[in-house]
């Protein structure tokens, strides 16, 4: 195939939008696919994405059509998965922005667009949904004019469900979007995914953008260090088709006899030159996670398969962040980073249905950057790690610039719900007299728990939700502790604002007393802030009927009977000691 043949791009949109229904009918149209073989969402390979109606993965695909080779990367669509949609960005040309003619331009259309406009990629802008009775297509039309300055003639209006006008995107993309750039240089092809065989090794997904690349041949990975050989090229068709070679501009995979996922990186690039005079690509920026949490196996012994399963997803998952931790409670485990609390549900159901593994999660947390009076800072992940009150000079969290895409009428409630959240106003942008997009700044840890559904429940369902880190911003922050029969458990302690101490103790203490079984002796729960017990609670012992036996005499003898038993309980509480059981950590961390 000529490499002016050749056409990479890939759909960008707000999650919903239709973007893999779209993939689904240019598979249909360009014979990819047989009617036989088509299935709603075919390029969603997980059932979590089918379950959920979402993607979470990207995928790519190569379709012939009119002698022309087209290499398309389906992209996810949620806030939590950018990192997947940022490192297929940077394997084609041209993107498809494509919008809902019932919802119009939401908070990822915005974030993504100016992803692909950073990467100098062609734009073609695609109204989709347009046989629903609720489109408005002139109305979205012009919001999109407004957005990108382009003419009325550039916009495709189609039904990805139907299939209307879906070949017009197809000529859009041969015309518009310019074919990859061909040089004479050593090969070099760009890591933009990969993942785990058991039988075949590391699998790397690819895009060539110079030289060739056949099976057969030695390839060096120029970031690693890593020497491994092509056991298998080919392209993707949707599944994995075995080709003679891959060329300058061609999208597939190779399959590698790498067996450690360590030396292979998603970013890296690979070369069959053996000279050292091979430049690698620029590669992708480190990916920062937001969301911490602690994950542990539900038992003991599964610690080396949760090893194994976590190392192997991190290969296929390249936001993800992890290192050991050891609990007083919970054992030996991981702390784990995440992009969002999506992110955190996705990578605990792919354990357990991937690696049949289950977990215990504590509380997620942010990271805080902690200043120490010695002058020394210090990044905490965990409420473990956080210092003496005598020892911090001062606290920042990180501070997150969100935006709500929000139709007019609901200003009022979110904005007051923003406000309940810590948020700090910038401003108001009308997209039209009907939409707006409410700018604000907010604490990341008022965005982990149900932030996102309250927003949804406060505009009957229409606002979405955008944000991107913006700064840390200094903060009153302080550790809480928990004393379970005057032990403190380490595994419960959460880090929160001053202001909201009081609140969070009561509510950890409540749970414990419902959560843990009852003793023999008394058991002190208590909510420790600075020393100083601002919340507390007790379970009574169970007591056994030690009068049971007695059946006349004086009263004195029931007397003695109960002081001796109230002695006796007195002093197991002194040498007793309580045993939290998980589930008592479960109903604290849910709430």
């Amino acid at each position: 195939m000529s490499i002016s043949h050749i056409r990479n791009f890939c759909i960008i949109a707000h999650i919903d939008h239709g973007k893999s229904t779209l993939a689904d009918r240019l598979l249909e149209i360009t014979g990819t696919v047989t009617r036989r073989e088509m299935k709603d969402q075919i390029l969603d390979q997980m059932d979590l994405e089918r379950e959920r109606g979402i993607t979470i993965k990207l995928a790519p695909v190569r379709m012939q059509w009119q002698g022309y080779q087209l290499n398309l990367i389906d992209t996810p669509g949620h806030v939590d998965f950018t990192y997947e949609v940022s490192r297929s960005l940077a394997a084609v040309e041209g993107a498809i922005l494509l919008v809902d003619a019932t919802q119009g331009i939401e908070a990822q259309t915005l974030a993504n667009l100016h992803l692909a406009q950073k990467h100098n990629l062609v734009i073609i802008p695609v109204i989709n949904k347009i046989d629903l009775p609720a489109a408005d297509v002139e109305r979205v039309a012009q919001e999109i004019i407004k957005l990108l300055q382009c003419r009325r003639d550039d916009i495709i209006a189609i039904s990805a469900k139907t299939g209307k006008n879906v070949e017009k995107v197809l000529r859009s993309v041969i015309n518009k979007i310019h074919p990859p750039q061909n040089n004479d240089f050593s090969s070099q092809a760009l890591v933009f995914d990969s993942f785990f065989d058991s039988y075949r090794g590391v699998v790397v997904y690819v895009r060539v953008f110079s030289g060739s690349i056949s099976a057969g041949e030695k390839l060096n990975f120029l970031q690693t260090g890593s020497q491994a050989e092509a056991l298998e090229v080919g392209c993707f068709r949707p599944r994995m088709s075995k080709t003679d070679k891959l060329q300058t501009g061609e999208i597939g995979y190779i399959v590698t006899n790498l067996k450690n996922i360590n030396q292979a990186k998603v970013g890296d690039t690979i070369t069959t030159d053996t000279t050292s005079k091979v430049e690698p690509l620029p590669g992708y920026e480190e990916v920062k996670p937001m969301v911490f949490a602690g994950i542990y196996p539900k038992e003991g012994d599964d610690f080396q398969r949760l090893r194994e399963a976590i190392e192997k997803l991190k290969l296929n998952d390249a936001a993800l962040t992890f290192s050991v931790e050891n609990s007083p409670a919970l054992g030996v485990g991981f702390r784990c980073g995440f992009l969002g609390m999506l992110h955190l549900e996705i990578f605990q159901q792919r354990l357990q249905r991937e690696y049949n593994i289950s977990v215990v999660t504590t509380v997620p947390s942010v990271a805080y950057q902690v200043y120490l009076r010695s002058g020394e800072k210090v990044v905490i992940k965990s409420p473990q790690e956080f210092p003496r009150p005598e020892e911090i000079d001062k606290v920042e969290e990180p501070i997150m610039k969100v935006e709500i895409f929000t139709p007019a009428k609901y200003i009022g409630n979110i904005m007051k719900m923003v406000v309940k959240r810590r948020g700090e106003y910038i401003e108001t942008e009308y997209l039209d007299e009907d939409r707006v997009i409410l700018h604000y700044f907010l604490p990341l840890n008022s965005l982990l728990v149900d932030f996102y559904d309250t927003l949804k429940g406060v505009s009957a369902g229409f606002a979405s939700l955008n944000y991107e880190f913006f700064a840390y911003q200094v903060c009153d922050i302080v550790k809480l502790d928990i004393l379970v029969a005057g032990e403190k458990a380490e595994a419960l302690s959460t880090l929160t604002y001053t202001d909201e101490a009081y609140q969070a103790g009561r509510r950890i203490v409540d749970s414990l007393k419902e959560a843990i079984p009852r003793q023999l002796f008394e058991i002190k729960i208590q909510a420790v802030l600075g020393g100083k017990i601002i919340a507390s609670s007790r379970i009574p012992p169970l007591r056994k009927d030690v009068t049971a036996k007695l059946y006349g005499g004086d009263v004195t003898r029931k007397r003695k009977l109960l002081e001796k038993q109230k002695q006796g309980k007195k002093k197991m509480q002194k040498i007793g000691s309580v045993d939290i059981p998980p589930e008592a950590f479960l109903s604290v961390f849910k709430r």
